[in-house]
């Protein structure tokens, strides 16, 4: 039987796509689903102009607002009514998650399995609600003094029902976001709400491509310089995927138990810990961090002052936390090392493991069952997370020393894009093998069928 697998295996191509209908329909679904949410990131918000609200986006690059534009794939430039994305949900489940860690009522909820895991997305959803409609009354709120400073006024009419309105429908394609997600997930391929972010970072490529080579054409960008970035582009995409794909697997054994025919066996299986526990959330939160005095000082415009001593403080961090400076440089490597060891201690819980592990019978060879082992999975797990942290640094800090340099804006914010979409792909094209995998074990078990009724 294991020979058999393994020729599948071998043998597994897209030559055998075409047989397999039902994976052939996910994935025209997940197309149509991504058709739509493209068209969602261009129907504007009521209220709002969209020629004077580009005008004024070009003016105050380079904040908070770049990093989540690039997400919702243009949708928060032109104020669409999916502005907000799904960001506000990713930000909920996080918090949910933090919360399930710390707090002994939800960890005890999500110990109760698929009942408990409920009820937890439902708290996700409700807190995606509430940000969604926090941040949505604080965008409107800032797109009635967006350009005041300027002349210039985003919204046709300001005031009270034009904030009702935004918000409410702001929460509307949100929520929506989150449907199509879940029809994705269930009825498509892939992870829906992953998949819809990919789809916002690779509508933003053409531009950025378009650009770079029209800056080749003109002279500002250099030949060499374009050939180099590509390069790098391509190593940065390599070194991802193996890394992403890196693990450290424990050997686990379990007592021996008899077997059918009378002899006893002692069962093995691996405990993995991928090398990157975190992900990127720790590029995402340690950006954010670091601009959001640009994006204050960038939507407050003249009414900060430099004289006051905030308004003074704020603008002196912009001049040090600019993309490229030094002191940017260091505090950006330094926040995302320190979200990869918080967020892998929040998601990896080593005396639980510990515990599920005495549970079922299972130990690590030579390691006493309890707290000898929870102490061993921190000190294995430790270890690997200095080596994630710094292949995330070095993916993230090495795009923005050549945005720096070259003054060429690539296509990834910091190289938390580039991670998302590396991630996303590998993982489609993962569940993609699979589905295949399983349609020749299909075909596999009929044929075996058809010639026991023959015989």
């Amino acid at each position: 039987m294991a020979t058999r697998a393994d020729n599948i295996a071998s043998n597994l191509s897209l030559a055998n796509f075409s047989k397999a209908t039902e994976l052939k329909n996910r994935i025209w679904f997940t197309i149509g689903a991504l058709i739509v949410f493209r068209f969602l990131s261009f129907v504007p918000l009521p209220g709002v102009n969209p020629l004077i609200l580009e005008t004024l986006y070009s003016k105050t690059q380079g904040g908070i607002l770049d990093i989540f534009n690039t997400f919702s794939g243009g949708s928060l430039q032109r104020m669409s009514l999916i502005a907000l994305g799904v960001m506000p949900y990713i930000t909920a489940s996080i918090v949910v998650q933090l919360a399930s860690s710390l707090h002994p009522a939800l960890a005890a909820m999500k110990k109760e399995g698929e009942s408990g895991r409920k009820k937890l997305n439902q708290y996700t959803r409700y807190g995606a609600v509430f940000l969604t409609a926090l941040q949505g009354w604080f965008v409107a709120s800032g797109l009635e003094a967006y350009g005041a400073s300027s002349g210039l006024q985003a919204v046709v009419n300001p005031g009270v029902m034009f904030r009702v309105g935004a918000v409410i429908s702001l929460i509307g394609g949100t929520m929506f976001l989150l449907w199509l997600g879940e029809q994705i997930t269930s009825r498509g391929i892939g992870n829906g709400v992953s998949l819809i972010i990919m789809a916002g970072i690779v509508a933003q490529m053409p531009t950025f491509i378009a650009n770079m080579f029209e800056g080749g054409r003109s002279g500002s960008i250099g030949s060499f310089t374009i050939i180099g970035m590509v390069l790098m582009l391509i190593v940065l995409i390599l070194f991802i995927c193996f890394m992403e794909r890196a693990q450290r697997r424990l050997l686990i054994q379990y007592p021996k138990r008899t077997s059918q025919k009378g002899m006893m066996q002692a069962d093995r299986s691996h405990l993995p810990l991928k090398i990157n526990t975190a992900g990127v959330i720790p590029p995402i939160f340690a950006s954010s961090l670091l601009l959001l005095p640009l994006t204050i000082t960038q939507f407050a415009g003249n009414s900060v002052s430099p004289d006051s001593r905030i308004g003074g403080a704020i603008i002196t961090l912009n001049q040090y936390l600019g993309h490229g400076k030094p002191l940017y440089m260091a505090l950006y490597a330094a926040g995302i090392i320190f979200f990869c060891f918080f967020y892998t201690a929040v998601v990896f819980n080593p005396e639980e493991t510990s515990e599920n592990l005495k549970r079922n019978g299972g130990f690590i060879p030579g390691i006493r069952p309890g707290k000898n082992t929870a102490n061993y999975l921190d000190y294995v797990l430790t270890r690997i997370t200095v080596i994630g942290a710094a292949y995330i640094t070095v993916v993230c800090v090495i795009p923005e020393y050549v945005i720096a340099q070259t003054g060429v804006r690539l296509f990834f914010a910091g190289g938390t894009s580039l991670l998302i979409v590396v991630n996303v792909t590998v993982d489609t094209i993962t569940q993609i093998q699979s589905h295949l995998l399983a349609h020749q074990y299909g075909d596999l078990i009929k044929k075996a069928k058809l010639k026991g009724r023959l015989r």
